[in-house]
């Protein structure tokens, strides 16, 4: 009687419509909390975030951090504890992918966007915070791995590394250019590997050189060496580069209509409004 009762939950059991997160809609939501918050840095970091009572919550420890990011930078950067945070909502088909941040110091919106879409996200609306300001290199290992969770999907470890791999050299590359140049050199190399793939490092150096060329930066030799070893590897590796191609579309799109917005005209307005009312203010120092 027992057998047949376990065999009657059993089958009930597999009866039952199971939900997994490939049926996750647009606009559903998973969040990433790193384990070393406190319940009280959790709690308030859900409210910033506006999740649902009901959102799911994966856990990133900092051993993760450290395995995905410390054949890049140093143990003393990554830190000990796993604060970073981050809210993955699923975007429309089509919509590419969209990055906001707070508390984040040293990694920028576009280099994250750059990242993401070198580990295959697309479509997906990233919000990375954390309860202090923390430099943000650990935050892409819980975002990657929300990705995978809602799209049912499994990124390649090697894809993984390259994606981190690339967001550090990007950061590190714009202390020396300036980081919206760093995030916009990566992204026109890559667009150009996506129209057409290097097929040796003559062509591939020619590619760096006229992306720095045509957006008026200036790199030294060990910077395109640096970059030559970093895409050298992304083009080995099993990426989509159409799809790489159609996401950086997807942003730029993104950009040029909120400059052409209401929205993106009015800032553009009180841009300029500033900047007239600071020469004003030099010249009357000097009359």
């Amino acid at each position: 009687m027992k057998k047949m009762t376990l065999y009657l939950i059993l089958l009930f059991l597999f009866l039952l419509p199971v939900h997994s997160f490939a049926d996750m809609a647009e606009g559903d939501m998973i969040v990433t909390l790193g384990e070393n918050l406190t319940q009280q840095q959790k709690a308030d970091l859900l409210e910033e975030m506006n999740a649902p009572s009901s959102v799911q919550v994966i856990t990133v420890s900092n051993a993760e951090e450290h395995k995905y990011l410390g054949k890049y930078i140093s143990s003393a950067l990554i830190g000990t504890r796993a604060l970073s945070s981050s809210a993955i909502t699923m975007a429309a088909k089509g919509d590419g992918v969209s990055v906001k941040t707070k508390n984040i110091t040293w990694v920028t919106d576009e280099m994250y966007v750059n990242a993401l879409i070198t580990a295959g996200v697309k479509d997906a609306k990233v919000y990375i915070t954390a309860p202090s300001p923390v430099s943000g290199t650990a935050a892409l290992t819980g975002i990657i791995k929300a990705y995978e969770i809602s799209a049912d999907k499994t990124i390649p470890e090697d894809v993984k590394q390259a994606a981190n791999e690339e967001m550090v050299k990007t950061a590190k590359l714009g202390d020396s250019i300036g980081k919206e140049n760093a995030a916009a050199l990566i992204a026109k190399i890559k667009e150009e590997i996506a129209k057409d793939k290097p097929k040796n490092d003559a062509e591939l150096r020619q590619i760096i050189e006229q992306a720095a060329k045509e957006l008026n930066v200036k790199l030294t030799e060990q910077q395109i060496q640096s970059l030559m070893d970093l895409f050298n590897k992304l083009k080995d590796l099993n990426i989509d580069w159409n799809q790489v191609g159609d996401q950086l579309n997807k942003a730029k799109d993104r950009i040029s209509k909120f400059l052409h917005s209401e929205e993106g005209q009015s800032f553009l307005d009180k841009l300029k409004e500033f900047f007239i009312s600071l020469i004003d203010a030099i010249k009357a120092l000097f009359s």
